[in-house]
């Protein structure tokens, strides 16, 4: 596939629209514009580097924030005038810290905008923060943390309590999030394992 290849006659400024997409969960992660150099840089280097239409540069997505997104495949739309990149995110794609710039229902709703925080906490480690505080005691804690929610949550499933059930329950979802997060890992690849075993 070669910049030819496509019909920019009647698009704004010649540039191609490019809708990225996980190419795991499908979820559709945002639009950028390319030129030819960005197109072929992208090409090249196996990553999504777009044409920043405010800056009139390029830029590759993730040279700040590190989430890189990683081409896995590319196609041509049936008018020749749209690209859509199958790609593979290192963190979230949105500079809000979401998997996605669309905020849509199926996007990863709460428990991702609270991973998001879990990490902005771990990286800037603001005082007065519980969650800074686990992160400073490690993992030992934030792991006998998540045990005992996880009895509490047991507990409250065994007394028929409802409401304290969903309390709890939150509780541990939170501090396992934490965990993850410790861990090196993300609600992506906590859904990535989960999918292997789908299957």
């Amino acid at each position: 596939m070669t910049f030819q290849d496509f019909n920019l006659s009647k698009t704004a400024d010649g540039l191609l629209p490019v809708i990225i997409q996980d190419a795991d969960s499908l979820k559709v992660l945002m639009l950028g514009y390319m030129n030819q150099e960005a197109f072929e840089k992208s090409q090249a280097e196996g990553r999504v580097t777009f044409y920043s239409r405010t800056r009139q540069e390029l830029w590759t997505k993730g040279e700040t924030s590190g989430n890189y997104l990683h081409i896995v495949d590319m196609y041509i739309d049936c008018d020749g005038d749209t690209l859509l990149i199958m790609a593979r995110p290192d963190g979230p794609t949105c500079h809000r810290g979401t998997t996605s710039c669309f905020d849509t229902r199926d996007n990863e709703g709460f428990l991702g905008t609270l991973e998001a925080c879990i990490k902005d906490r771990h990286a800037k480690m603001p005082e007065g923060s519980y969650t800074t505080y686990l992160f400073n005691k490690g993992v030992n804690k934030i792991a006998q943390k998540v045990g005992e929610e996880a009895v509490e949550t047991v507990i409250e499933a065994i007394d028929g309590n409802r409401e304290r059930y969903l309390y709890e329950a939150g509780d541990l979802l939170y501090h396992l999030l934490v965990l993850t997060e410790q861990m090196g890992c993300s609600l992506s690849d906590l859904e990535d394992e989960l999918a292997k075993r789908h299957k």
